[in-house]
Formats: structure tokens, C-alpha cells, sequence
């Protein structure tokens, strides 16, 4: 018997879940490659993701290693399909995710509207506690009225809580304490700080990146576990990979504590192949389009090179400002338009089409 390396890929688009199998000889080198495709299986996305396994006939327990992308996590947040989100921070800043910035796109509209936060203000709860910039208490942390928030949250049904206070990035003792209490007192909700994601100031930007990443928590955490135990199921006793927004994998429990790095997961991978295909047929500049289901997405390729940047923004078009997400991802342009895009008609007799898609059930 040969021996083999055995190397798998799987992506879940909102439409198709896809299979890459690469197998490599190493007595012969001879190296094997194959694909296949199967429909997408919401909200049982890892049931997908099985079923390529099987229609590909891979042995799950001969696998060396295996990594997987998805599109849950942009989907779930283009679609608004999240869960709903409370918000905690320093007492007076609890309007600073509406207040944003004044960088508007379309400057001059004297009709316009800022992107409407993903948590409503009266989910948007404040507590005593200030840090300054270089991460000196300047007020002690007051736990005082949090019973009463955990109570107003509870009964507004929130499924997860964001933690966001003032220069946290500079000093995470107060978050660390306040998440700590949060956990203590409510173990069934999902807790999200925003120092387990990001360590850079703007509260905006960062606050901001702290509820999109518990909107799409609970949904993620369940996707994750339960392919983890599918594959387990099937024979898989290796570590699995989470593609991440970078061009980079992580851990399935590095990803489920903070899903949103993996926000751009599915294109990501494949911009990256195809700057990888650029370098085998020698065109060093590529202008990659992907069109998924739910989702068009574009990226320029220099020298080869994808683009990584910090300051990602979802929405963002020539008359929305769209929303920051603090995370390394691939500098790509997005919008909610894909080939399973639904057309629709407004009140007014106006036809648009997405972001919501008929995914594999049209």
C-alpha cells in the first residue's frame, strides 16, 4: 500500500456547497485532483457540507488535513439573519455607533441617511467605569445596575451581548471583569468583548466590529460545532481549519470565539486562487469577480499579491457609508446581488433585487 497525503477542501456559498480533493502520492508523485458540488442546506449548513463529502466518495478518516470556507457569517449580515444584539459600554457613548462619522460618501444630499445600527438604542445600555487612552483607571468599574440591563435584555429576548468600553484596546481590565460577570450571572448568552477581537482605537469602528461579530455568533458557534461532530461522525480525527477573511486558517475554537474574522471567508480563498492562477500563467495583475448566490464580490490582484487591509467596511457604496468591521480581509469590493438574488417590487412601484437570495430552494 502507497502511502498518500490527503489534503480537503469544502466552501459553503449560500447556494452550493463546494469540494476540492488533492491527493498526493509520495512514492510515485503522482498528484490527484477533484471536485464536486452539492446544494447548500440552511439552516443546516453542515449537512451540506457532508453531503459533497459523500457525492465525492472521500474517505473522511484517510483526510490529512482539512480546511473549510463559508459565507455564512457575510450572508448572515447582508440578509440580516443574525441574532438579536444588546449592547454594553461606558456610561455617555452608548450613541456613538449612531453618531459614526462624518466621512458621508454622498456629502451632499441633504436627504441623507446614516446606516441605520445594528442594535436598537434602547438595547444600547450604558456603565460606570472609564479607562483613559494610555489605560489608567480613571473611574473604578460599577456592576451596580447590570442586574438591571441582563433583566431588560432577557426580556427583549437578546441572544447575544456585545461589551464595548472606553480604550479597552489600551487597557481590556474592565471588559475582562464586566464579560466575566455577564457569563456569571446569564451562562446561556452568547458574550462578545470587543478586546478579543481587536486591540486598535476608534470606538466607533471598534464597537461597531464587536456587535457584528455577536450578531453572527450564535448562528456561527452552532454551524461550527455541529460540522465538527459531523465529520467526527464520519471518521475524522484530525484538526479543522477555518478559512479566515485574511488569505490565513485558524482553529475551529480560535473562530468560534470570534467568527466575524471569518466575514469574507469564501471569497477570500478564492482570490487567492486567483492570484495563485495569475502566477502560473503568468499575468501578474488580475481583476477577479466572484458571483455567488447572495453575493457579487470584485478584487484587484497587483504583482500577484492579494491586498490585506484593516478598514473593511460592509455596505459601503457611492450613497451609504456602510459599516466598519475592524478584522484583517481582503481589500475586495461587495454587493447584494447574486445569481439567486430575489427581485422585488416597494410600495412606491420600485423594483430592486437582494440582498435577500432563494439560496438552494428557490
Amino acid at each position: 500500500m502507497t502511502d498518500k497525503i490527503t489534503r480537503v477542501s469544502t466552501d459553503v456559498g449560500g447556494t452550493f456547497t463546494d469540494l476540492v480533493y488533492f491527493e498526493t502520492d509520495l512514492e510515485t508523485g503522482v498528484q490527484t485532483v477533484r471536485t464536486e458540488k452539492s446544494d447548500t442546506t440552511p439552516p443546516d449548513f453542515e449537512k451540506g457540507v457532508l453531503n459533497v463529502l459523500e457525492k465525492a466518495k472521500v474517505d473522511v478518516g484517510s483526510v490529512d488535513f482539512f480546511a473549510h470556507g463559508t459565507t455564512v457569517v457575510i450572508n448572515a449580515l447582508t440578509e440580516r439573519k443574525g441574532a438579536k444584539v444588546g449592547l454594553i459600554t461606558t456610561k455617555g457613548f452608548r450613541d456613538s455607533i449612531e453618531i459614526g462619522r462624518g466621512n458621508r460618501p454622498d456629502f451632499f444630499n441633504l436627504r441623507y441617511k446614516k446606516p441605520a445600527p445594528f442594535v436598537e438604542r434602547y438595547l444600547r445600555r450604558e456603565i460606570v467605569e472609564r479607562m483613559d487612552y494610555h489605560g489608567n483607571e480613571v473611574t473604578p468599574l460599577d456592576l451596580a445596575s447590570l442586574d438591571e440591563t441582563l433583566a431588560l435584555f432577557r426580556a427583549e429576548g437578546i441572544e447575544a451581548i456585545a461589551i464595548s468600553l472606553l480604550h479597552a484596546y489600551a487597557n481590556p481590565d474592565h471588559e475582562i471583569r464586566l464579560k466575566a460577570e455577564v457569563e456569571a450571572r446569564w451562562p446561556e448568552v452568547t458574550v462578545v468583548a470587543s478586546h478579543q477581537i481587536t486591540r486598535e482605537w476608534r470606538e466607533y469602528e471598534r464597537t461597531n466590529t464587536a456587535i457584528l461579530s455577536a450578531y453572527v455568533q450564535p448562528k456561527a458557534q452552532r454551524y461550527l460545532e455541529k460540522l465538527e461532530s459531523g465529520l467526527t461522525g464520519k471518521g475524522y480525527a484530525g484538526q479543522l481549519f477555518i478559512m479566515q477573511s485574511n488569505c490565513g486558517v485558524d482553529s475551529l475554537d480560535a473562530i468560534k470565539a470570534v467568527p466575524i474574522t471569518m466575514v469574507e471567508s469564501g471569497p477570500a480563498s478564492g482570490f487567492w486562487g486567483a492570484a495563485e492562477l495569475g502566477r502560473i500563467i503568468g499575468e501578474p495583475n488580475i481583476l477577479a469577480l466572484d458571483i455567488g448566490g447572495t453575493t457579487a464580490k470584485c478584487s484587484l490582484i497587483e504583482n500577484n499579491q492579494v491586498t490585506i487591509k484593516t478598514d473593511y467596511w460592509i455596505e459601503r457604496d457611492g450613497k451609504s457609508a456602510g459599516y466598519p468591521i475592524m478584522v484583517p480581509v481582503v481589500d475586495l469590493v461587495e454587493i447584494g446581488n447574486g445569481g439567486g438574488s430575489i427581485a422585488w417590487v416597494d410600495d412606491f412601484g420600485k423594483l430592486h433585487v437582494g440582498p435577500h437570495s432563494a439560496g438552494s430552494t428557490p
